[in-house]
């Protein structure tokens, strides 16, 4: 299976970020940019987005950015800045770049934005498993 292929096959088994209304809009070895909009059912109690929903997408674009390498790639430590409060409505666009590959280590950096606006700040370190994505 192609590298730029496995976040697409990993969407269609993910049915919370089904849930979330993520969109794969771009894809290649080593990055990948995911889409989403703002519903009234992902707002907290001061009717703003919750903050792990800007988690949420930021989380996904990481780990698909992380698996295009072909390693079966899950996450051991992730933070997150928010940066800015997010509105019904709003769309949000996650771009996760890897910075560092290593044999075991992947260390990726997402940057969540509305429009032009930097929303939120995601840092990952991925484990590189020995096991392959197949069709």
């Amino acid at each position: 299976m192609k590298g730029e292929d496995i976040p697409y096959k990993m969407l269609s088994q993910d049915a919370f970020s089904q849930w979330l209304g993520i969109e794969i809009l771009e894809c290649e070895l080593g990055r990948c940019k995911l889409g989403m909009n703002i519903r009234k059912d992902m707002l907290n109690s001061m009717k703003k987005a919750h903050g792990g929903i800007s988690y949420s997408l930021a989380d996904t674009a990481f780990g698909f950015a992380a698996n295009t390498h072909g390693k079966y790639s899950v996450s051991i430590e992730t933070s997150i800045n928010h940066i800015e409060a997010l509105d019904e409505g709003d769309y949000l666009v996650a771009e996760s770049v890897i910075e560092k590959v290593n044999n075991k280590l992947g260390f990726n950096i997402i940057e969540v934005k509305r429009v032009d606006e930097l929303v939120a700040l995601f840092k990952g370190v991925v484990y590189r498993t020995q096991k392959d994505w197949e069709e």
